[in-house]
């Protein structure tokens, strides 16, 4: 069932069509609740990740950033909150498919986040159409995919840089996030990042468990081995602030916690 699984989710990976991608998503994760279930995808595979030909693709610092007192300018952070979600679908499809051998419970961890990202992205591109616009009309960068290319070939640093990373950074800035949403009076947008928010603790949680248990195989100490691949992958810096909470709630130690502290004084 597991090598099924995986070459089910390598074939949802390869969608470029959002809907259809989210749509063979929940097919997927019925197929764990149901063993005997016949997923089928219809699309041929193309390449990793299938994505739709917008939107653009540009750097970091090029994304446009709009005034959030405009529709537009609302519309462009729900369309990066979107583009992020989208991105975030992949990620975990491709940590189902991409490594062997690892326990039954990591696949369906991982497909678990998958159902809920798309899930998210379904709500931000939904509430995007109600302001006049939809996904592809404004321009994302690819850093987060950026990070799961780098660490295609270790399990480990996949785990320890982009659940714990680069997901992480999400929990810090959700709530400032929802403020300025709140502020600018678009308060259904502010209801689906509680959503979010919920949802990505326990996202960070499963990084969490899964990089705490591929640090016990290996003898690895966790905040040593964390620091030796965030300096080796060039990960982003991390910054302050940071919601000690939610990321107490992820699975957190107080060791990293403070780790965390003192490195960004």
């Amino acid at each position: 069932m597991t090598s099924c699984l995986r070459t089910l989710a390598l074939q949802a990976l390869t969608l470029s069509d959002p809907q259809e991608k989210c749509q063979q998503v929940a097919l997927l994760w019925e197929a764990t609740l149901q063993p005997d279930i016949q997923a089928t995808l219809s699309a041929p595979a193309q390449s990793i990740p299938g994505r739709p030909h917008k939107p653009t693709l540009v750097p970091p610092k090029q994304v446009q950033r709009r005034a959030m007192n405009t529709a537009e300018g609302r519309a462009a952070l729900i369309h990066a909150l979107a583009h992020i979600e989208f991105n975030a679908i992949n990620l975990a499809l491709d940590a189902v498919w991409r490594f062997a051998d690892m326990p039954q419970d990591y696949y369906r961890d991982w497909l678990q986040v998958a159902k809920e990202e798309a899930y998210h992205f379904s709500l931000l591109r939904a509430h995007l159409q109600t302001l006049g616009f939809d996904y592809g009309d404004f321009d994302g960068h690819n850093s987060l995919w950026e990070m799961v290319e780098k660490t295609q070939s270790d399990v480990l640093a996949r785990m320890a840089l982009v659940p714990r990373t680069m997901e992480a950074r999400g929990l810090d800035a959700t709530p400032p996030l929802k403020q300025k949403l709140s502020q600018a009076g678009d308060h259904a947008a502010a209801a689906i990042l509680d959503i979010i928010l919920r949802d990505e603790i326990g996202h960070v949680a499963i990084g969490n468990r899964w990089f705490q248990y591929l640090c016990d195989q290996r003898g690895l100490d966790i905040v040593a081995t964390f620091e030796a691949l965030r300096q080796q992958y060039q990960a982003p810096k991390l910054r302050p602030p940071f919601n000690m909470e939610a990321r107490k709630q992820a699975g957190f130690s107080e060791i990293e916690l403070a780790y965390l502290n003192a490195e960004t004084h």
